[in-house]
């Protein structure tokens, strides 16, 4: 696996994953036939939070990132990205592993959304998530803490 490293976000960082939103979310949004370019890159303008965001680093550069916001009720995984380039090497299951970690720690429900046939729907899964609710567009999945982690796969 790549090396990788998690730093917190700061706002200087928010262009740069607004690019890396647009790409990793086309085919998505193209193949629901919501795709708008201006749209998808403001929608995370708009939500952009640095306090809940860290940043990925592959050789200090910038190469994704994810956001975990805390709630009443559960801790909401989002903004989870990870340039194309980088995908398929561990470390977006490497990442997800050690944000989990944190939340059993804490003993804290997670909750996400994802698209409607993404395949980061299998990641999720594969780290504990469960069907919680869907609509036509997003599937939403909720991790329970009880159902713990070790090397990605649910502990007895």
């Amino acid at each position: 696996m790549i090396d990788w490293k998690l730093r917190p976000a700061t706002p200087d960082d928010l262009e740069a994953l607004v690019e890396i939103r647009a790409v990793v979310m086309r085919p998505d949004l193209e193949r629901l036939g919501r795709y708008d370019a201006a749209r998808v890159r403001q929608r995370l303008r708009d939500a952009f939070e640095p306090a809940n965001t860290r940043i990925i680093e592959v050789s200090s550069a910038l190469v994704g990132c994810v956001a975990l916001r805390r709630a009443e009720d559960a801790h909401w995984l989002e903004h989870f990205l990870l340039a194309p380039a980088f995908q398929g090497a561990g470390i977006g299951g490497a990442v997800l592993r050690e944000l989990l970690t944190e939340c059993d720690a804490e003993g804290a429900v997670v909750r996400l959304n994802v698209l409607q046939g993404s395949p980061a729907r299998r990641l999720y899964e594969r780290h504990g998530f469960t069907l919680e609710s869907e609509d036509p567009v997003d599937v939403y999945l909720l991790r329970d803490p009880s159902r713990g982690i070790a090397g990605g796969v649910p502990s007895p």
